[in-house]
């Protein structure tokens, strides 16, 4: 009588099944719960497949990394390193541009329209005007020196201001330029140089505002702030002479913020440009003219803004060369009188063959 066979031994390929079935359960069982269950679940088993739940938590950055393109790393990098660590001429080109968009929309329909309603020519020509000074004023300013420090005029430099051992000490060299650091100077990471009463380096103009041509940034400013003004001023009495002419006040509206609503909408549909102009030369003025009142302020005070920002922050490093009791009676030791200060600025070159005697 032949005997039955033995049962064998179960292999390694069905616990292998059973061990993929496991795996693939909860994912299939969670997809019935929505997309969030069914990624929780393969998130687990690519956790378990590598060895844990630490193993799959340190894959996903790997994994996060190596999915980035090259080429896009690549454009970030110089586009950072073009528009934030080096000089270029975007910001100079756009300020030209917007310029030419502004008085070309100026000059094509409101200058023509002001003329009907018989504004004067004197003010319709003043935009103009502002416009020729400031041009002048931004063109000095991107190719004015602003007082580059090198190994022949260092001396000189050194010798026009003395260190107030609290924001600047003595015997300290520039780790780029290896150049001792004269007082109130500071090293212009965008340009790669020292500059002599470093106030800020400035993209609109793609140049430092430095001891040499702060005297023509000031007037820029300035200039710049009453040009956005009075063309702003301008549009508005067109835009009001317009809503006069029609007839529009003479609605009857229930409220004033619903005929002042209704008003500008009517505007807004008419001449879109022209109020899309304004709101814009509004913005302008208000932002430029709120910093050039700050920088005529640093001016009167004989302050740079790099000095500000640091008397602002606190400086801690400085204040640690100060008795505790000096910290509230800490004095700007540049200030002279209120004429000193502007001549400080607008003859630098006069005030320096002064020291340099």
């Amino acid at each position: 009588m032949a005997t039955p066979p033995s049962p064998r031994a179960p292999s390694a390929r069905p616990s292998r099944r059973r061990r993929r079935r496991k795996c693939r359960a909860p994912a299939f069982k969670n997809a019935r719960h929505g997309l969030p269950g069914a990624l929780r679940a393969l998130r687990a088993c690519a956790a378990a497949a590598a060895g844990g739940a630490a193993a799959g938590a340190v894959a996903g950055p790997e994994i996060s990394y190596a999915a980035t393109a090259p080429w896009l790393q690549r454009i970030s990098q110089n586009a950072v390193q073009r528009f934030c660590r080096s000089r270029n001429l975007t910001f100079v080109i756009l300020q030209l541009a917007l310029e030419v968009a502004v008085f070309a929309e100026y000059s094509w329909e409101i200058f023509g329209a002001c003329l009907e309603l018989e504004f004067r020519w004197f003010y319709l020509l003043l935009p103009y005007g502002l416009l020729a000074v400031n041009t002048g004023f931004f063109f000095l300013s991107c190719i004015t020196d602003p007082g580059t420090i090198t190994k022949s005029n260092l001396q000189r430099c050194l010798q026009v201001y003395n260190y107030d051992e609290v924001l600047f000490q003595k015997n300290q060299l520039c780790p780029t330029c290896t150049l001792e650091k004269p007082a109130r100077s500071k090293h212009c990471r965008v340009c790669n140089r020292c500059v002599h009463r470093f106030d800020h380096h400035c993209v609109w103009v793609n140049n430092c505002i430095g001891a040499l041509n702060i005297r023509y940034f000031l007037p820029y400013l300035g200039t710049l702030t009453l040009m956005a003004a009075c063309l702003a001023l301008l549009i508005a009495a067109f835009l009001l002479q317009v809503v006069l002419l029609s007839g529009l006040m003479l609605g009857s509206y229930q409220e004033w913020a619903t005929e002042i609503n209704s008003i500008v909408q009517h505007l807004f549909l008419t001449f879109p440009r022209i109020v899309l102009l304004l709101g814009f030369l509004l913005l302008l003025s208000v932002l430029v003219g709120s910093y050039t009142c700050f920088m005529s302020y640093l001016l009167l005070t004989n302050q740079t803004t790099n000095e500000w920002f640091k008397r602002r922050a606190g400086c801690p490093e400085c204040w640690l060369l100060l008795p505790h009791q000096q910290h509230s009676t800490f004095q700007n030791e540049y200030s002279k009188d209120f004429l000193g200060n502007i001549r400080e600025v607008f003859r630098p070159n006069i005030y320096l063959k002064k020291k340099e005697m």
